[in-house]
């Protein structure tokens, strides 16, 4: 499984994290960030609207990579695979939801924050990890510190992430990529500005790893 997530990880310095309520903005979105070179895309179950959204994606849009973030459940977990996530993203993980996780099958990036979250997943056998909520947890220096202890695990920060500091993690040995909402703000959604925000995921795409 690890192999399977390090293709998604690897696929773009950034995964953007994306909230819409519907199919109608979702598939001009996932296009435009694709064809800015950002295939990978994090759909938050946050609105009543989202499955609806990524299944859309999954179907309509083939150079993107369709995936489901704040996964709370093995419900939210199973609807998600139903509606073709090709990956699953939390923001942290319980025994319950690795147990959901496990039988569900998919590419998943559980959330640590602490490093005995991060040793227990380890444990568990996920070498591939959220780390949430970036900034607030500590940043790109708890990244570093980490380092030296937990040489394989391998993370992807989402929290807190711009344009402005991706780079300061993206620089780190044990980031494979970032996760961020800055390449699809909410206004440029609103005013479907599709060309705004392929240019944004260029320039995230053109980031350093």
């Amino acid at each position: 499984m690890s192999e399977k997530i390090d293709r998604i990880i690897s696929a773009a310095p950034v995964i953007p994290v994306i909230t819409v309520r519907g199919a109608e903005d979702a598939v001009p979105l996932a296009r435009a960030l694709a064809a800015g070179g950002l295939p990978a895309v994090e759909v938050t179950l946050r609105t009543a609207g989202s499955l609806a959204a990524l299944e859309a994606i999954a179907k309509n849009v083939p150079d993107a990579i369709a995936g489901a973030g704040t996964v709370l459940s093995r419900g939210q977990a199973k609807a998600a695979a139903d509606a073709g996530a090709a990956f699953l993203v939390s923001p942290g993980a319980t025994d319950r939801l690795i147990e959901a996780m496990q039988d569900v099958g998919l590419p998943w990036l559980p959330g640590g924050a602490t490093a005995s979250e991060v040793m227990r997943l380890r444990e568990a056998g996920y070498f591939r990890q959220k780390f949430f909520p970036a900034e607030q947890a500590g940043g790109a220096a708890m990244l570093k510190g980490w380092g030296a202890p937990l040489p394989d695990v391998v993370f992807c920060p989402t929290g807190g992430i711009t344009a402005a500091n991706a780079q300061d993690y993206l620089s780190l040995p044990n980031v494979g990529c970032v996760g961020g909402s800055w390449v699809a703000p909410a206004k440029m959604i609103a005013e479907k500005d599709w060309a705004g925000i392929e240019a944004l995921a260029k320039a995230a795409a053109a980031l350093h790893r």
